[in-house]
């Protein structure tokens, strides 16, 4: 009998399915040189990212990048996993646009007025997989 891998690759269905199972993540982007990582509560929607923002840092720094990273993971006792998105970030503007979005009922978790969807178009994304336990040896 073989052992389980600790670490596991997983495919991109299975990439979008996990990402579509949680509703908080962590965008990445830059402002100048410097890296700056926001929590954002987000739906999928066709395999896009999709999040609202308000004015500020975050929407600043979305729109001046013409790529982003946005990383979402879970875990429970026994092992979990992590899904990273590169992709480009988009204002939604359109009246088409915002109404698609609207119809994904992404709600926001704080009472503060966040008028601004931000969809990030993948370019790539990719997923790991972790079983949890002791470390060969050490048992």
């Amino acid at each position: 009998m073989t052992p389980q891998s600790p670490v596991s690759v997983l495919g991109e269905d299975e990439c979008w399915q996990l990402l579509s199972s949680v509703t908080l993540g962590r965008l990445v982007s830059t402002i100048g040189t410097r890296l700056e990582i926001f929590p954002v509560n987000f739906i999928v929607q066709r395999r896009t990212v999709l999040f609202r923002t308000a004015e500020g840092t975050k929407l600043i720094s979305a729109l001046l990048n013409d790529r982003v990273l946005f990383e979402a993971d879970d875990h429970t006792v026994v092992g979990g996993w992590s899904v990273i998105v590169r992709g480009v970030p988009a204002l939604l503007e359109s009246a088409d646009e915002i109404a698609e979005a609207e119809r994904g009922q992404l709600l926001s978790w704080i009472s503060t007025t966040k008028r601004r969807y931000i969809r990030i178009r993948p370019k790539e994304i990719s997923g790991r997989r972790f079983v949890f336990g002791a470390v060969p040896g050490d048992v």
